[in-house]
């Protein structure tokens, strides 16, 4: 796990006679992660996407990618909601050191098909939390898929699913996309786009009480 510094506020501007607690903040518009979240029953008090490029830099190696992307859409909704934890992420599928984001059009969705086809790729999803004191949290966790050879027909009928759109590496591995899948290394979530395991315990250490906040204590009678 990484750790780096923004500029910290005081201790006074988090006092909870003054100010009411931080809130949780997803920097993400992505229905999957609000999904998984919702499972271990969190509810982002917002949901604050980031808006910036999402293009890897020359040479730059998939896993460093998803960790970078994840801490700048962090850090710039931290510009705008300081003083909260700010989640962030970004799932980039690699075949070697390629990195398959999200399919531009058809062609492009059926080429990384093609390419993922009968064989085992990685998933990297880099998380980032910024607490309110400013530190930004990182780490990036890693998966294999498998996949079984496609042929012609597995690819048509599936692009005319249309659920490759939006995807990293044009499949959905919670979706109609997991009949392609021969074998999973790793965490699951973590394909979908949230490393759950991972996540609970970067927001429990950093002092946000996920026990309290679950929507699932309180659906439990907890």
């Amino acid at each position: 796990m990484s750790l780096q510094k923004r500029e910290a506020v005081s201790s006074s501007d988090l006092d909870p006679l003054m100010h009411p607690p931080p809130k949780l903040i997803l920097a993400s518009a992505s229905p999957r992660r609000q999904e998984l979240l919702d499972q271990i029953g969190i509810v982002p008090d917002l949901v604050d996407p980031a808006d910036i490029p999402e293009f890897p830099e020359k040479g730059e190696k998939p896993r460093h990618y998803a960790g970078r992307l994840a801490v700048e859409k962090a850090t710039a909704v931290a510009t705008r909601q300081a003083g909260n934890f700010i989640l962030a992420a970004d799932t980039v599928v690699a075949v070697g050191q390629r990195s398959l984001g999200k399919a531009a059009n058809e062609e492009e969705a059926e080429s990384y098909l093609r390419l993922l086809s009968g064989r085992t790729h990685r998933v990297y999803t880099g998380t980032a939390l910024i607490l309110p004191d400013g530190t930004i949290r990182s780490r990036t966790v890693e998966s294999k898929v498998t996949f079984k050879p496609l042929d012609r027909n597995d690819i048509a009928m599936y692009l005319k699913s249309d659920e490759w759109r939006g995807k990293a590496g044009a499949y959905a591995i919670q979706g109609l996309g997991s009949i392609f899948i021969k074998k999973i290394q790793g965490s699951y979530s973590n394909i979908v786009g949230l490393p759950l395991h991972e996540i609970s315990m970067m927001l429990q250490g950093n002092g946000f009480n996920i026990w309290h906040r679950s929507d699932l204590m309180h659906k439990t009678g907890g």
